[in-house]
């Protein structure tokens, strides 16, 4: 008899440790990972693959929002950080759900084409010139940035460039076009084309002692590892908006157009432009993005 008792009182306990853990109200569920969700849905089809430009990543701002996001909607947001021509390029053949990009004329262009349904500018930056703190081509009071890429040109100072069809190398090259120059590494040896991201970019111009063009954010975020200087500031000619971009599902086969339609709602809502109009004050005395186009 005490035999038969006993297993019944651990039958009991155990049932109760089971009741326990699931929570009783059914209100908490699990997502993909194993890790619990309170009030979370779970997602029909959860991964929403992010096309980004590598100085939203590099910068650090996508890492910061991204466990944000998903603890908020139960999405599991799948980031690739390219130059924007190759961001823009996953769109064009069905690899994104959605853009993150810095490049007006081909986001224009990629919408134009149907690959994209609204572009949506939300926030800016600028981008800068950096360079030795002794500034060796003396562009520090230059009156444009085009202006200054001249001067660097002339005392042959070392340049790196992206190189890479980003919406800074697109940047870059509009500049040199209002230079009324286009230099290549071929004919000029300072001009250095990296076909790298801006992070690499930055972290190269400081060993060679270089000038580099790059978005502040990125700047900001790694100046404390890089022996450069911002030697050109922001300006009308240097301004970096950065838009969402849904794909579209008429043009591409199995997009998540409504992961990506969440994802984009999250990042307008008010809440979340508060967090990027905050993020790098308290780190780097000012932010890396203001909101606006």
């Amino acid at each position: 008899m005490k035999k038969v008792l006993g297993i019944i009182l651990a039958l009991i306990m155990v049932l109760s440790t089971m009741a326990a853990c699931s929570g009783g109200s059914g209100d908490t569920t699990t997502n993909e990972a194993g890790s619990e969700t309170s009030g979370v849905p779970l997602q029909a089809n959860p991964v929403i693959r992010c096309s980004t430009t590598t100085s939203v990543n590099d910068s650090g701002l996508l890492p910061y929002l991204e466990p944000m996001f998903e603890a908020a909607t139960g999405y599991d947001l799948q980031v690739t950080s390219n130059g924007t021509g190759a961001a823009i390029a996953l769109g064009e053949s069905g690899d994104a759900d959605l853009l993150l990009v810095h490049a007006k004329a081909s986001e224009e262009e990629f919408v134009e084409k149907g690959f994209g349904i609204e572009r949506k500018p939300f926030m800016y930056n600028f981008f800068v010139i950096v360079g030795p703190a002794d500034d060796p081509a003396g562009i520090k009071g230059s009156a444009t940035a085009a202006e200054a890429l001249a001067k660097i040109a002339q005392a042959k100072e070392p340049f790196i460039s992206r190189g890479d069809d980003s919406g800074t190398h697109k940047k870059e090259l509009a500049l040199w076009k209002d230079a009324g120059l286009s230099p290549n590494g071929e004919e000029d040896a300072w001009y250095i084309a990296a076909g790298k991201g801006m992070g690499d970019c930055l972290t190269m111009g400081s060993e060679k002692s270089a000038y580099v063009i790059t978005d502040k954010g990125t700047y900001l975020s790694m100046k404390d590892n890089l022996d450069l200087e911002i030697v050109l500031g922001e300006s009308d000619d240097m301004k970096n908006t950065y838009s969402l971009i849904a794909c579209n599902p008429e043009k591409n086969e199995g997009l998540n157009s409504e992961g990506a339609d969440a994802f984009i709602e999250w990042m307008l809502k008010e809440e979340t432009l508060e967090l990027i109009a905050q993020y790098g004050k308290e780190q780097y005395g000012e932010a890396l993005f203001l909101i606006g186009q």
